[in-house]
């Protein structure tokens, strides 16, 4: 399957759709899995914690994002209630079948998120409704995940059209903004609160309220310059999109340009600085590779570890940072770099989580080293090629020195009700049986 495009910039005039996957990480359990539908269904967060995901069945049990799965356990037979741990490489592979399809409606696509999407679309209102409607149709029978789709001439309205067409049956998951009667987009906004919004948080409601600007209408009824002058210019724009002004350009893939951050809490906490030495290996490994798809080099490497902070010990949050000889993606040079942490580590203390993160971030070959500094395992493309291995045989075919251990794996997300790798793994492919 060919690669979804990320972005590519539109031109000329037109409107902006929002297809966005409903309940995506529920959503993708159930394409496999259809007796999960109906069915009150969470997805958990690391190491089996907390609901990330929650189902609409799940949500009408008043269960709250973020609930821990100890408070709910007690009581899923009761409701009926199916957990699942998060099945990332499920939910990628869904992820980028959804957005290559979705490439095939629009030459300007932005992937904006996991399970979400702006596409650049030009036609007649009635046309555009009929697009959203094929999108949706088309993703729903060929990837078997269902999108509600959001189209107007800003992308700020376009998500508001999408958390329309989202909450309101009479849409039937499309809304064209244009189409809807301008008293009844009035209605809409007028009800919605400023937090609401795109890009709008606690605390800038609070201080949007204190000038008494309460509703999605109040601020798109506000002065934009005015909104400028005692804010700043990225809500002025929001303004503006409200108001039907585009601002907010369809751009390029966004990544961490200052830094990238790889961390994770472990499934059973670490004691030996043998085993932490492992982690801190395969943490740079990724961040190689990461660094090498971007085509970014780091001048600077933080790598740290933490206790849980109820250890009854203490907390303990050991960290060093290490400035490069020279801007780098080379794992070899990354994992030096974080085992300048080993020294801290005390054998014996129950090490909770840990990670490193790179900084100072720049493209690749901007300044050539000097021969006698040059590093033969970056000149030789080591990094991306341990990435491209893996991506084939998966993470655990290959490592670089400690990353590459095939024992003591036991800090490992613990994920004890994932789903099968459905698309990835060959020994978890689906099979069908005719009778």
């Amino acid at each position: 399957m060919s690669k979804a495009p990320q972005s590519r910039a539109m031109a000329g005039p037109g409107s902006i759709a929002l297809v966005d996957v409903n309940c995506f990480y529920a959503s993708a359990e159930r394409a496999f899995d259809p007796a999960l539908e109906g069915r009150p269904l969470v997805v958990l967060s690391n190491n089996d914690g907390c609901a990330v995901t929650r189902s609409p069945e799940a949500k009408a049990l008043g269960i709250p994002i973020g609930e821990p799965w100890f408070k709910l356990a007690p009581r899923a037979k009761e409701w009926g209630l199916v957990a699942r741990s998060s099945n990332y490489e499920l939910y990628g592979d869904i992820s980028a079948r959804v957005m290559e399809l979705l490439g095939r409606y629009s030459a300007w696509l932005e992937v904006y998120s996991i399970d979400e999407a702006f596409l650049g679309v030009k036609g007649t209102p009635e046309e555009l409704q009929r697009q959203g409607i094929a999108m949706k149709t088309a993703v729903r029978r060929n990837i078997g995940v269902p999108v509600c789709v959001g189209i107007a001439g800003t992308k700020t309205l376009a998500k508001l059209a999408n958390k329309w067409a989202k909450h309101n049956p009479a849409f039937d998951g499309v809304c064209h903004w244009d189409a809807v009667p301008a008293a009844q987009r009035e209605r809409l906004m007028a009800g919605l609160s400023v937090i609401e919004l795109w890009g709008v948080a606690a605390r800038l409601t609070k201080r949007l309220n204190g000038q008494g600007i309460h509703s999605v209408l109040d601020l798109a009824r506000a002065d934009p310059v005015r909104i400028r002058d005692r804010f700043s210019v990225v809500l002025m724009r929001t303004v503006l999109e409200l108001q039907g002004t585009p601002c907010i350009p369809l751009e390029e893939e966004r990544i961490g340009r200052d830094q990238l951050i790889f961390s994770r809490s472990f499934a059973a906490p670490i004691t030996t600085g043998t085993a932490l030495r492992q982690v801190l290996s395969v943490y740079a490994q990724q961040a190689s590779a990461r660094l090498a798809k971007h085509g970014l080099q780091a001048k600077v490497l933080t790598a740290f570890a933490a206790t849980s902070a109820y250890n009854p010990q203490g907390s303990v949050h050991p960290s060093v940072c290490v400035t490069l000889p020279m801007p780098t993606a080379d794992p070899v040079l990354l994992a030096r770099a974080a085992h300048a942490l080993l020294p801290q580590i005390d054998d014996g203390v129950r090490y909770a989580k840990a990670g490193i993160m790179v900084t100072d971030l720049r493209p690749s070959g901007q300044q050539a080293p000097l021969a006698a500094f040059a590093n033969p395992h970056e000149e030789r493309g080591i990094g991306p090629l341990l990435e491209d291995i893996s991506r084939r045989y998966g993470r655990g075919s290959i490592g670089l020195g400690h990353a590459g251990l095939r024992h003591g794996p036991d800090w490992t997300m613990k994920r004890g009700m994932m789903s099968p790798r459905y698309t990835t793994e060959w020994a978890e492919l689906p099979v069908v049986k005719a009778m």
